[in-house]
């Protein structure tokens, strides 16, 4: 990626990663990502905006040679994750006067994380101010999207806003500037999905927070620059919101064939009752997309085979992510088969237990459903038809 002038001496010089395959090693990535970093030149200071991945460290210094950047006087790291400060070590090396800007809490992480000298570290409180000469940088303290650390740089005149990781998208690209299509807003949903939805209170908090600055543009860390802000703060308004759709969630592991017979028996039902479905296989599919749907989920319903006396070990990893993502769904239930006994249902509902969902009569049957079975399971699905209609769909 060659450096690209934004506006106004504030240039992009951050990097495509396409053969990137898993972000934090979990989560697949389907178009790779980018690590934005950007280099403002002001009439008596410079300054980069966050940085980059350690394995494209070396990529990212030659471009740097490349376009002649032979001072830089402050580094600023919005956040310690190594994705974004990954050549902080090679940096102050290279440009020895060089002072890393960052708040108290990235700091003790960026010392820890990457061992850097303290004395190449200043610090600042929100809204501290740094002049670059005609430029001048705002910080705001903005933890919580996504780790204590966070902060966003504004650059005032230019009327730019730096959000590192919020607002972001795994995404590649040619050119810098945001394309305002479908697949972008898939790709910023699937971010949103896996890094941001645990903090959907902070995701509100901070959206407020930039609508009324009102930025002439937003320049996150990963995926591309938005001249029209709008575009994203509006998905984000709402994917954070406290309302999902009409929409039944279905991830399930099925060894013999009997939870899918459940399963598929559960969509027909609720789709014939104008309730969308999404099924979802554990075992072959694609953990971001599940992330993607628990975004509009008003009911997850998490269907398993047993394995010796317990769930699915699949089933149980599909668990504990989405106990951990946190969604705003209501309602959830637990459907499955066994065959000689266990604690399905015990076990599935562990991770579960710090969301408060409200848990309709799980479903277990022994071997392949019988007609006894279909008849609870027809039992749930009007307890679940009630529940949407009483939620306005």
């Amino acid at each position: 990626m060659k450096f690209q002038e934004i506006k106004n001496n504030v240039f992009y010089c951050g990097l495509n990663d396409s053969e990137r395959k898993y972000f934090d090693e979990l989560i697949p990535l389907e178009n790779g990502t980018s690590y934005n970093s950007y280099f403002i030149k002001g009439s008596e200071k410079n300054a980069l905006i966050d940085t980059t991945y350690p394995p494209k460290v070396k990529e990212y210094l030659n471009n740097l040679d490349k376009n002649n950047i032979t001072k830089i006087d402050y580094i600023i790291a919005n956040h310690g994750e190594q994705d974004h400060t990954g050549a902080l070590p090679e940096l102050i090396k290279k440009y020895p006067n060089a002072k890393i800007i960052t708040n108290n809490i990235c700091k003790n992480n960026i010392k820890e994380m990457l061992h850097i000298p303290e004395n190449r570290i200043e610090t600042i409180k929100n809204g501290d101010e740094l002049s670059l000469g005609d430029k001048t940088l705002k910080f705001m303290l903005t933890p919580g999207v996504h780790w204590p650390d966070t902060m966003f740089s504004y650059l005032v005149e230019d009327n730019m806003l730096f959000t590192c990781d919020f607002l972001g998208a795994h995404y590649t690209f040619d050119n810098v500037f945001a394309k305002e299509d479908k697949k972008l807003e898939h790709c910023a949903k699937r971010y949103y999905a896996e890094i941001m939805m645990p903090f959907r209170t902070f995701c509100k908090k901070y959206v407020q927070l930039i609508k009324d600055l009102n930025p002439q543009m937003v320049l996150p860390s990963h995926g591309p620059i938005y001249k029209n802000p709008s575009f994203i703060l509006n998905l984000y308004e709402d994917w954070s919101s406290d309302k999902g759709k009409n929409l039944v969630l279905i991830p399930y592991v099925s060894m013999y064939g009997s939870t899918l017979e459940m399963v598929n028996y559960i969509s027909k039902k609720l789709n014939e009752n104008n309730i969308h479905t999404q099924k979802f296989d554990i075992v072959n599919g694609d953990l971001g997309e599940l992330a993607t749907g628990l975004v509009d989920a008003t009911t997850i319903i998490l269907g398993s085979s047993m394995v010796l006396a317990g769930p699915h070990p699949m089933a149980m990893n599909a668990a504990y992510l989405v106990g951990v993502l946190c969604p705003k769904a209501k309602y959830t239930t637990f459907v499955g088969s066994y065959g000689w006994g266990g604690k399905l249902i015990e076990k599935l509902s562990e991770p579960f237990a710090n969301l408060k969902l409200e848990v309709i009569e799980p479903v277990l049957v022994k071997g392949k459903p019988k007609q006894e079975d279909f008849d609870k399971l027809d039992e749930l699905i009007s307890k679940i038809i009630q529940k949407h209609k009483e939620e306005g769909f």
